[in-house]
């Protein structure tokens, strides 16, 4: 199973601010890897380097160069969780692509008071944001990924 991530923040002391598509949010220390892994070495000596990470495309792992990326799954089992005023919460678009729905389906839900708004979801802009344990309450546990 895939942990998706939506995005990634260099901190100082070469750490890293992960937030996943299920509405979590991690801290990965990469002084952990460079003692296992020579080839991260690389980025205590360019610093900047390390500030260049980025999400590699379909959000699977973080990619700096050619020679260097990290899976999901390593940043998910190992970093460590943090807590922020969104967890729990994720776009519609990717609550639709982890239990295989469409986006008409949780604007039904809504309408038919299913999901309920300003408890369960919420539109900011153009964009709905669900919670997860809405998603699993009517859709189930697992979510497909």
């Amino acid at each position: 199973m895939f942990h998706k991530i939506k995005s990634v923040t260099p901190f100082p002391d070469f750490k890293l601010n992960v937030q996943f598509s299920e509405g979590v949010t991690k801290l990965y220390d990469m002084k952990l890897l460079f003692e296992r892994i020579p080839a991260f070495r690389q980025l205590v000596d360019n610093p900047a380097e390390f500030a260049d990470v980025s999400v590699d495309v379909g959000g699977y792992g973080l990619v700096w160069n050619d020679d260097l990326d990290l899976s999901c799954d390593e940043l998910w089992q190992n970093g460590t969780v943090v807590k922020t005023p969104f967890d729990g919460l994720m776009a519609f678009s990717d609550a639709t692509e982890m239990w295989g729905l469409n986006e008409s389906t949780l604007r039904k839900a809504i309408s038919y008071g299913k999901l309920v708004n300003g408890v369960d979801v919420c539109k900011f802009g153009k964009q709905w944001i669900v919670a997860v344990d809405a998603m699993k309450r009517e859709y189930g546990a697992g979510g497909r990924r």
